[in-house]
C-alpha cells in the first residue's frame, strides 16, 4: 500500500476525528439528478428539415472531423444555440464552451 503523505495523513485524521464529513448526495438529490439527466437525453420528437446540398455536405464532413453521426452533430449544434451556448457574431457563429469560431459559407 502507498504510504501517505504530510497533507494525506491530515486529511485522514480530520475525518476520523470527524472534523470532515462525507458530502453523499441523499436519494431525494439523486432521484433529481436522474429525472434531469434523462429529461435531457430523451429524444422524443422527430422534425424533418430541409437543407441545401452544400449545408448537408459540409454538416456531414465537420460531424466527420468531431467523430460523431451526422445527425447527432446537427442536433448538437441546434441544442447549443437554442442553450445560448452558441451566439452568431458578425463574423459567424461561436461556441462559448470552446470559443473556437465555426466559418459560415458566404450564401
Amino acid at each position: 500500500m502507498k504510504r501517505l503523505d504530510k497533507f494525506e495523513q491530515d486529511m485522514l485524521k480530520a475525518y476520523d476525528g470527524g472534523i470532515l464529513k462525507s458530502t453523499s448526495p441523499t436519494n431525494a438529490e439523486l432521484a433529481k439528478f436522474k429525472a434531469a439527466a434523462t429529461a435531457t437525453c430523451i429524444k422524443e420528437r422527430r422534425v424533418n428539415i430541409r437543407l441545401s446540398s452544400p449545408d448537408l455536405m459540409d454538416s456531414q464532413a465537420r460531424a466527420l472531423e468531431e467523430g460523431l453521426p451526422y445527425q447527432t452533430f446537427i442536433a448538437s449544434v441546434l441544442h447549443k444555440y437554442v442553450a445560448g451556448r452558441l451566439t452568431e457574431r458578425p463574423s459567424g457563429l461561436t461556441s462559448r464552451s470552446s470559443g473556437r469560431a465555426v466559418k459560415r459559407r458566404a450564401s
